[in-house]
């Protein structure tokens, strides 16, 4: 024999399935990463004790001013990441979710991606040698450049290096420094033939290069809207291509002598 459920009853029976499953999709790991900004680095001096580009077979130059790449700082690809997490992010300025794949490679350990990371860095590092000592007209078997930058994985550091090389060896060309003494940011690959390319969480990195006293950021010109999104008071963006086109940037940035693109 069964009694029949008030529709109350039947309301509250049918609901439990609907809860129980919006518990369990709030509780279970999501394929996503939460990123926030991340350290900097002045290219043009120290990491961790160590200079960060050191010169043999050519002439250095003192420097003023500084080059400092940026990082973001994403959750580890084995933390889980909940939909609480992902909401409580969507609504800070000082976070952003990502897809996890774009920030680690997909399917890979943790070893796996380190190692992943690291050689991304070291190609990046060639490739910065070669467009730099390409721009400047020297030979690779004449200068040796060693470049060293601890716990950073990656290429998106590749432009700032190429930079601060050339600020080294020739800085603007007439005596002077490619930085104008400030202290300028930025990010962006390359390659070797110094083409500029694009990476992820431009809008995290302007907020750490503000916060580490930048007032220029360099940033790749595909990603002008995404740099522009929450962009600090008082960060100045100079969108780039290629490794000459910033270089005369900023030249023109530091005499005031002719029109600097912006974003």
């Amino acid at each position: 024999m069964f009694s029949r459920l008030t529709r109350p009853q039947t309301v509250a029976v049918c609901a439990l399935p609907v809860v129980a499953l919006l518990a369990t999709a709030a509780l279970a790991p999501l394929p996503f990463s939460v990123a926030q900004p991340g350290l900097t680095a002045n290219v043009l001096g120290e990491n961790k004790g160590t200079e960060v580009i050191t010169i043999s077979g050519a002439p250095a130059r003192d420097t003023e001013g500084q080059l400092r790449m940026t990082t973001i700082e994403a959750t580890s690809p084995d933390t889980r990441v909940s939909l609480p997490d992902v909401i409580d992010s969507w609504f800070r300025t000082d976070q952003a979710v990502m897809p996890r794949d774009s920030v680690y490679p997909s399917g890979d350990s943790v070893k796996e991606i380190e190692r992943h990371n690291e050689k991304q860095m070291r190609e990046s590092q060639d490739a910065a040698t070669q467009a730099a000592l390409g721009y400047l007209g020297l030979d690779e078997k004449d200068v040796k450049v060693s470049l060293k930058l601890a716990d950073v994985g990656g290429p998106s550091a590749g432009l700032l290096f190429s930079l601060g090389i050339i600020d080294k060896l020739d800085g603007d060309g007439t005596g002077g420094d490619l930085t104008g003494g400030r202290v300028i940011a930025g990010t962006g690959t390359i390659d070797a033939a110094g083409r500029v390319g694009a990476v992820g969480g431009v809008a995290l990195k302007t907020q750490a290069a503000k916060r580490d006293g930048a007032t220029v950021f360099l940033v790749p010109k595909a990603e002008c809207a995404d740099a522009r999104a929450n962009l600090p008071k008082g960060l100045r963006l100079i969108p780039v291509t290629t490794l000459k086109s910033t270089v005369s940037s900023l030249v023109t940035l530091e005499t005031g002598k002719g029109s600097v693109p912006s974003c």
